[in-house]
């Protein structure tokens, strides 16, 4: 489970089936574009490189991923926002043996 939070009185939650797909959305790569964003306003993908020095489509690939877990909002002017300024990861790991 995935909780970000704007303040302690907000939140939302996010759910991934295995840690697989958790590592896959919360990639190096992508925590790093996270970090960039993280409580700005909407910004254009082109705002998103100029900021990290990546391949604009690498960072739209990335953030259409991030958008499609519910990580970032797009406007329709296809800008993006990840309007919280902290991720809380808790999860368990249970092998059967």
């Amino acid at each position: 489970m995935l909780d970000l939070a704007e303040d302690k009185a907000l939140s939302s939650r996010i759910s991934f089936d295995n840690v697989e797909a958790l590592w896959k959305i919360l990639s190096p790569k992508k925590m790093e574009l996270l970090q960039s964003m993280a409580g700005q306003r909407y910004l254009s993908i082109r705002e998103i490189v100029r900021r990290i020095g990546r391949d604009v489509s690498a960072v739209h690939c990335d953030i259409q991923a991030l958008a499609d877990a519910g990580l970032v909002e797009r406007n329709c002017e296809r800008q993006a926002r990840f309007p919280y300024d902290e991720i809380h990861v808790d999860f368990v790991l249970h092998w059967v043996g």
